[in-house]
């Protein structure tokens, strides 16, 4: 097996309309929008489709030398030092590998919210909840007001969003709410128990802690209507209630809340930077980098990361081993590869998503 490994396409069923953009880069003949709009990029985790747990979804797999295929969870299984390393004298486990994924909307998604970490173990009984970051990348070109919501910067009290998610009173929801405009290349931060929605027509990385946990108060998008039981995380609408965050952010926070500034770690005065995108400033759920490439770029890491091309294309070189990446490429480097090289002469992006900065 190769140190760098490389992902194919893993495309999960969701509740809402999207994926053309997902189609385009898998070179479909015929991309269109459909019930598949996700893309999860080296997933150790299942997805929670309720009405289709017959159907395994969400786990990446990896296809080995001989032509086999395995899981890339069972693959790490087999030595977790090599692939995740440790932090603090302890192992890396799965539970520290962030979900990474592709996510190309249609539709505005639904109104929903995710609990926080402390709120999964104590409350759920899961390692992890769902604070979640996105990369914006693309915006459709028929869509000229990209937008996302997040955090009620009208916040209703308890009784009152109760009533209008039982009465699926969204034009009241949503008036809790300004959309928030987006561009390619902006990055927020969504920490678990934020209620959120993303606009119509954007591809982005989205990186999350891993779990599929999510209250999903609005029940109906493009004709689906959502199962009981996927609504509230199997426990009913007072404990989905408990998850929320009901603090307001008045629009002059909003950014100050959610929006990340990029910040400069290395620039080598040749092309060549490293920036953080989030950082253990902002969250200690995942860390994510992003380096722009133009010539050779050396670089050292200490723990292991899941990459994406979003731009342009080059190569991967580590020790003797040559990686090809074109865009839209992703793949994952273990902890175990500490020295490593990005070549291009004409250019690369690539996007890091490490783990986290703590073993909570």
């Amino acid at each position: 097996m190769n140190n760098i490994i490389k992902f194919s396409a893993n495309r999960v069923w969701r509740t809402y309309q999207g994926g053309k953009l997902l189609d385009l880069i898998e070179g479909k003949e015929n991309p269109q929008d459909s019930s598949f709009p996700e893309d999860w990029i080296g997933s150790t985790v299942e997805a929670r489709n309720i009405g289709r747990e017959e159907i395994s979804e969400g786990l990446a797999t990896v296809k080995l030398e001989d032509g086999k295929s395995v899981t890339f969870r069972d693959l790490l299984n087999q030595d977790q030092q090599h692939f995740l390393g440790s932090v603090n004298n302890s192992a890396r486990s799965l539970d520290d590998i962030p979900l990474v994924k592709y996510l190309d909307s249609a539709t505005r998604l639904h109104f929903q919210a995710h609990p926080t970490r402390e709120f999964a173990q104590q409350r759920l009984g899961y390692p992890r909840g769902k604070t979640e970051a996105y990369v914006i990348l693309e915006i459709r070109e028929d869509v000229t007001d990209p937008y996302i919501y997040a955090g009620f910067q009208r916040s209703p009290s308890r009784e009152q969003l109760k009533k209008w998610i039982e009465e699926q009173d969204i034009a009241s929801i949503e008036k809790c709410f300004d959309r928030i405009p987006v561009k390619p290349g902006d990055v927020f931060l969504l920490p678990g128990g934020r209620p959120h929605a993303l606009g119509e027509g954007i591809l982005m990385l989205e990186i999350m802690e891993p779990s599929d946990l999510a209250v999903r108060f609005e029940f109906e998008r493009c004709g689906y209507v959502i199962p009981e039981k996927a609504r509230f995380m199997d426990r009913g609408i007072e404990t989905a209630l408990d998850a929320f965050n009901f603090s307001p952010v008045p629009p002059e926070q909003i950014d100050d809340e959610f929006r990340c500034i990029p910040e400069v770690l290395i620039d080598d005065n040749a092309g060549n930077t490293l920036e953080e995108l989030i950082g253990p400033d902002k969250t200690p759920c995942f860390t994510v980098r992003r380096a722009a490439v133009q010539g050779n770029f050396l670089r050292k890491q200490d723990a292991f990361f899941i990459g994406v091309v979003t731009q342009g294309s080059g190569v991967l070189r580590a020790g003797n081993e040559v990686t090809q990446l074109n865009q839209w490429d992703r793949f994952f480097c273990p902890a175990n590869v500490e020295d490593f090289q990005y070549e291009s002469e004409s250019g690369m992006t690539v996007l890091e998503c490490y783990p986290g900065s703590d073993k909570k």
